[in-house]
């Protein structure tokens, strides 16, 4: 589904140059029209063939470029929404002062387009005065400043400063945009069409103690899961992640509860989604736990050549879920098998389907180098039927976009 928007990606000559490949990225799986306008200094830190390849179109650097074209001011005229990220203290200033030396302060200047801008420099420099004046008046003046965060910095500094994490740029910038089309009495983003709706994911891997130290696991990292919040923000959604043991920065714009166990997962997401428009359970939640934790380190002097461990049921939290449904709530579930023939592995799905009686079923295939920790996925939608509804395969978050179209 193409959402129609041109969308211009400013990006300056910070170290966090890197970052705004992710913000490139996120706009362009949306289904948007994505043009980057880099200046010379963020060539230095990104290289054009890799923007070019991310973006899908020309990177644009030179003022002189196309000018029988008028692309100076063209590129700002056609746009629906301008993102700079990184804006660095420099970028800031030339900003604030109206500046127009480069291709991409003509864009700006030359665009009647929200402007979103990602602050990113050291502490002594964000917290300078001249900073603070410029942010303070590109404020006055409606751009959206999103950040920065506080943390690692280059070398070893730390502190206020870290450009925000793409994530949270995009869900600023989109939901900037739709503030514009309402004051302007336009129709939305047509990808906002989760706007005002409750989302409930739960991502990550429980971890059951044996002890102080040990614990029963596996192998789920939480990409999926972390995607799916992603693409949720991204449409508007209002989301909660359940979050266990995520091995990926969580989306700073959700609502993250952090749980260690299956009972603290059951707990936490049976109150989350009491008031959920819809529940996405793609956490790995481990079936048995140990029937005792033992206080102390389990020691191997103490259990000589053999342990034998006693594991008791986990509450099958997908199921009681769906017993306790309430109308007008989607309920979502994954299934992750190991079988590597395709007949057999829907078979196992639509009997796990009949028995957690959720809306939809997510089936993939994991193993040693497949579905678990890794950036792509593979996936079958079942329905309350058993019947296929969907196929995707591609990055997780392509995977996750397609699940959310399902839904919609």
């Amino acid at each position: 589904m193409s959402s129609g928007r041109t969308i211009v990606v400013g990006i300056t000559g910070g170290i966090a140059a890197y970052k705004a490949v992710n913000v490139v990225r996120a706009f362009v799986l949306r289904g948007d029209t994505v043009h980057v306008v880099a200046t010379a200094a963020a060539l230095r830190f990104v290289g054009k063939p890799t923007l070019e390849a991310i973006s899908r179109n020309p990177v644009h650097t030179d003022l002189y470029e196309g000018v029988a074209e008028v692309r100076h001011v063209a590129i700002g005229q056609s746009a629906d929404l301008i993102v700079v990220a990184p804006a660095t203290a420099n970028t800031i200033a030339k900003l604030a002062a109206g500046l127009a030396d480069d291709l991409l302060g003509n864009t700006i200047l030359a665009s009647t387009a929200p402007l979103v801008i990602a602050p990113a420099m050291h502490t002594e420099m964000w917290n300078n005065a001249a900073t603070v004046a410029n942010v303070a008046t590109l404020r006055s003046r409606g751009v959206i400043v999103v950040g920065p965060g506080v943390g690692q910095l280059t070398g070893s500094d730390t502190g206020a400063g870290r450009m925000e994490e793409p994530d949270s740029i995009v869900v600023a910038a989109l939901a900037a945009l739709d503030a514009a089309d309402r004051t302007a009495g336009r129709r939305g983003d047509p990808r906002r069409d989760l706007a005002g709706k409750h989302v409930v994911i739960t991502a990550g891997g429980t971890r059951e103690p044996l002890d102080p130290v040990r614990f029963l696991g596996n192998r789920s990292s939480g990409k999926q899961g972390v995607a799916l919040a992603q693409a949720a923000l991204a449409r508007g959604a209002w989301v909660t992640l359940i979050a266990a043991n995520l091995e990926v920065p969580a989306p700073a714009s959700a609502d993250v509860r952090r749980v260690g166990t299956a009972l603290e997962l059951d707990a936490a997401v049976t109150d989350a989604a009491a008031h959920a428009d819809v529940v996405i359970m793609a956490a790995a939640v481990a079936d048995y736990r140990p029937a005792a934790v033992r206080a102390d380190k389990i020691k191997k002097d103490d259990t000589g050549d053999s342990l034998l461990l006693e594991l008791t049921r986990n509450p099958d939290i997908l199921a009681g879920l769906a017993a306790a449904g309430r109308p007008g709530r989607l309920l979502i579930g994954f299934a992750a098998e190991t079988e590597p023939d395709a007949d057999r592995l829907l078979a196992l799905g639509r009997t796990k389907m009949a028995r957690k009686g959720c809306d939809f079923l997510v089936l993939n295939r994991v193993g040693w180098t497949e579905g678990f920790a890794s950036d792509r996925n593979e996936i079958t939608v079942l329905d309350r039927r058993g019947d296929i509804v969907c196929e995707a395969s591609g990055s997780k978050l392509s995977v996750a976009e397609r699940i959310l179209d399902l839904i919609v």
